[in-house]
């Protein structure tokens, strides 16, 4: 009789274990479907479980509140972000104004009677104030990309017209840094739905870009795709550039950080932004002393 009821208190045992190993594993179940719609929502919400598992939910608590802590985070982290992208449109705005006026002045003295010393001074003033025009210049367009203020007026543009005329407003600068282009450009056009101006930024950028660190000449060709067109610009480079592609997009890199050019070291930075708001994707390589960006659109 005795070892009946041993086995009937096994037997019970044994069926009240499986049933709160079950249980653990609804449990376990339901956590993962409410971190998974956590996940899903962006961690913009709270795990909403009712468990009837005093240390079960107690996790769940902490979970909760660690939750509450990252949102509480990430909420101030884009408020500074946003005070920072206005600190920097707010800067850049302030220094336009007195810069007009100083370059301004520049021009107006530069009409004077001046020593050749004088002279000097003037020119090396003149020199130093186109270098800060073109660093607020880039503070500024990047605040109002990063800002979402720039909108995007997409129109249909015939991509090989616009790049053989992109390379004829730009030839006077091209054929001063002693450059020649190898244009390989299809004898058909090529349609792209794009923004005019956005596209004329990045090829600029680009273009200057190619005038800092080409030697000899430089390439640009267009092709059609299956779903867009492809714009590739590549350029000889020295040996020793030590050109990082994996970070040349990032904000202010400098492939040679002696280098002192007139610029933020936004520019590459800006270009992926650019191309990024107008749905495309750019990217960079370097192959055979080669420097190669493609741009798909």
């Amino acid at each position: 009789m005795s070892r009946v009821l041993i086995a009937i208190v096994f037997l019970f045992i044994i069926i009240s274990l499986l049933i709160r190993l079950m249980i653990m594993k609804s449990n376990l179940r339901s956590f993962s479907r409410e971190l998974e719609k956590t996940r899903e929502n962006g961690y913009n919400r709270f795990l909403r479980l009712t468990l009837g598992d005093r240390d079960m939910e107690g996790l769940a608590e902490q979970l909760n509140k660690n939750l509450e802590y990252q949102k509480n985070m990430k909420l101030e982290e884009e408020r500074e972000r946003q005070r920072m992208e206005q600190s920097v449109s707010d800067i850049a705005h302030d220094l336009r104004t007195p810069l007009t006026v100083i370059r301004g002045n520049l021009r107006m003295l530069s009409e004077e009677k001046l020593s050749e010393k004088g002279r000097e001074y003037l020119e090396a003033a003149e020199s130093r104030a186109e270098v800060l025009k073109n660093m607020v210049d880039e503070f500024f367009e990047l605040s109002l990309i990063e800002s979402g203020d720039l909108s995007i007026e997409k129109e249909k543009i015939d991509l090989t017209a616009f790049l053989a005329q992109f390379l004829v407003d730009n030839e006077s600068m091209i054929r001063a840094r002693g450059l020649e282009p190898d244009v390989r450009l299809p004898e058909k056009s090529i349609f792209i739905n794009s923004d005019r101006g956005m596209l004329t930024r990045v090829m600029s950028n680009l273009l200057n870009n190619v005038c800092k660190y080409a030697k000899g000449s430089f390439m640009l060709s267009a092709s059609e795709t299956a779903d867009g067109a492809e714009i590739v610009l590549e350029n000889a480079i020295a040996e020793d550039a030590g050109i990082d592609t994996e970070h040349i997009f990032d904000r202010t890199y400098r492939a040679d950080k002696a280098r002192r050019d007139g610029s933020a070291g936004l520019g590459l930075y800006i270009v992926k932004l650019l191309v990024e708001k107008m749905g495309g994707t750019i990217s960079a390589e370097t192959e055979d002393g080669s420097l190669r960006f493609e741009i798909r659109l």
